[in-house]
């Protein structure tokens, strides 16, 4: 059965207030999720903890956020609540975005990072390469700038 977004937002929700610190402010706003699922571009996938898809009144443990365009689809978010970190979630929801957008005709998969985020490791052991930088690009909530690195992955 697949859900709704009415069904899902609230537990997507849910796992970006627990995944993402506030100093780094990379947390989506529900306006902001709702607004680009609304263009069309965009889509997610929520897991539960045993990394399958969520059945209505299951807990959602993680999920991805993506936006596709031409043969491109970019991550925009990854987020695994804290409580199930360790257990190979975010590696399983990267691979099955991988797979869901080479069957939708994507050649490459890319993200974007704040310079030092650890989950870059996870990203790498994955085969993701960096490929950009943007210096100074995100502001943290003292005011202090951060770069960010673009990755990409051939698919």
């Amino acid at each position: 059965m697949q859900l709704t977004v009415r069904q899902d937002l609230p537990r997507l929700m849910a796992i970006m207030v627990t995944a993402f610190e506030p100093t780094w402010g990379e947390a989506w706003t529900r306006r902001q999720v709702e607004d680009s699922l609304s263009t069309g571009l965009c889509d997610y996938y929520l897991v539960s903890p045993l990394g399958t898809p969520v059945a209505l009144r299951e807990q959602a443990a993680g999920f991805t956020f993506s936006r596709s365009i031409a043969d491109e689809t970019e991550l925009l978010l990854l987020a695994v609540d804290p409580q199930f970190r360790r257990r190979g979630l975010g590696t399983f929801l990267v691979e099955e975005l991988a797979r869901n957008s080479r069957a939708k005709g994507a050649s490459r998969l890319f993200l974007e990072m704040r310079r030092g985020n650890p989950a870059g490791q996870l990203y790498r052991h994955l085969g993701f390469e960096p490929v950009g930088e943007r210096p100074n690009y995100y502001r943290t909530s003292d005011g202090a700038r951060i770069g960010a690195v673009t990755f990409a992955l051939i698919l």
